[in-house]
């Protein structure tokens, strides 16, 4: 399953996981493609100077951050989280990726939740990007 992962693109610098689940799934990746790791996390959980990004949920909002200086400049990032549901999150991380300066090169997750139309939320909102869902 990590390797189907880490597979889905072979151009991209670092690994950036989404709390918290995605951590675990970008940590794995990160260490088996031997690239950095980028977490993004919930808000108020990062020590340094951090971007933030809220987006709705579908019982709620919520709020993600990520350091100012965790991805460089052009670099290439393959963004990660477990469960896709209506988009929100990884939109939002990806977001924050691109303040920081980054591309996200490609997206990942284990599964989408049907019927909650995250994969279109995202590719509508990410000019055409795609999620790549595993099951």
């Amino acid at each position: 399953m990590i390797g189907e992962l880490a597979d889905v693109s072979d151009s991209y610098n670092v690994v950036a996981g989404v709390e918290a689940r995605g951590f675990i799934l970008a940590s794995a990746i990160a260490y088996a493609t031997g690239k950095g790791l980028v977490p993004i996390r919930k808000s108020g959980k990062l020590p340094a100077a951090a971007y933030s990004e809220s987006f709705a949920l579908e019982y709620g909002e919520a709020t993600l951050q990520i350091h100012q200086d965790a991805i460089l400049p052009g670099q290439r990032v393959l963004l990660i989280d477990d469960v896709l549901a209506t988009g929100g999150t990884l939109i939002a991380a990806a977001a924050l990726i691109e303040r920081c300066g980054g591309i996200v090169d490609s997206t990942a997750v284990i599964m989408e939740i049907d019927g909650l139309g995250g994969g279109e939320n995202y590719s509508s909102r990410r000019a055409g990007s795609a999620v790549h869902v595993l099951l």
